[in-house]
């Protein structure tokens, strides 16, 4: 009776299964789904029409244009691979729990880049051309966060504070690493995948020898990079400290050199004077 009191006045109405649930869609084409069409509609059908209408719209849970939403065990996962993305994208649904961003032309990781991603357990950033990593790149979401790819970029250091605040396993092989003593202390502190770890690789290193071999042999070798860095650091210290004890003494023999040339000169000019006893002498005789 009610279809047919809908079909008398013209209208036909939003169905309940555009929205799911009572008229909530998950992503746009959900919504794409939904059809209406209004002719001489009074104006409560309007109004009944526009209410749905706004149930279905995915508030505060909207997917970018760019990427794909779907769900993955009740959960929200965002899909943005090989989309020729240059930077992450800023409206990711609040709601996300996966986040695939590999494979894109992304070159670097801002601060707070995720910070309204309170639910992130997984992302991978693998396969671009990430260079830099900001220090508070995954602040947000350091709590939550349970696998990190970074694997395949351009990476050649990153602040060791951007990883070691995390809980998630790292996953950074096949990058252009710098072998130095922050990435030795990640290595040492970080929770790597076991599994890639053999393929962080010096691209460059203090020596020559060092380069081309995975990290983990140069470290297993007995090599230290902090030390060297620490001793570096203390010949430097010497260094200046030598230096400067040597301009105080060379300044010290300055001094004592130019206060006995005062001290001779003003000798000399005392001898330069007549004596006060042959002065009374000749005073005497005058009278």
């Amino acid at each position: 009776m009610g279809e047919a009191l809908q079909e008398r006045r013209g209208a036909t109405l939003l169905p309940r299964s555009c929205c799911g649930h009572w008229g909530i869609a998950s992503s746009h084409a959900e919504l794409a789904g939904c059809k209406m069409t209004l002719t001489t509609t009074p104006a409560a059908s309007v109004a009944q029409a526009f209410f749905c209408l706004l149930l279905c719209v995915p508030w505060g849970s909207s997917c970018p244009p760019s990427c794909q939403c779907t769900e993955r065990a009740g959960a929200k996962a965002v899909l943005c691979s090989s989309r020729h993305l240059e930077e992450i994208p800023k409206d990711i649904p609040k709601d996300a729990v996966f986040l695939k961003l590999d494979a894109n032309s992304i070159t670097k990781i801002p601060s707070n880049a995720f910070r309204h991603l309170s639910h992130l357990e997984e992302l991978d950033l693998s396969r671009n051309a990430i260079e830099k990593i900001d220090r508070a790149a995954f602040k947000g979401v350091a709590a939550g966060l349970r696998t990190l790819d970074l694997s395949s970029n351009r990476i050649r250091s990153i602040p060791k504070e951007a990883l070691l605040a995390l809980n998630a396993k790292l996953r950074l092989a096949n990058n252009p690493w710098h072998c130095e003593c922050a990435l030795q202390e990640v290595l040492w502190e970080a929770r790597l995948d076991p599994d890639s770890v053999q393929d962080i690789t010096c691209h460059t290193a203090p020596r020559e020898e060092y380069v081309g071999k995975p990290l983990l042999q140069v470290l297993d070798a007995g090599v230290n990079f902090c030390s060297v860095r620490q001793r570096t650091t203390d010949v430097a210290m010497f260094i200046t400290m030598f230096g400067w004890f040597a301009m105080v003494i060379v300044y010290v023999i300055c001094y004592v050199r130019h206060n006995q040339e005062d001290a001779c000169k003003h000798v000399e000019y005392l001898k330069s004077l007549p004596s006060t006893q042959s002065h009374a002498e000749t005073t005497s005789t005058a009278l």
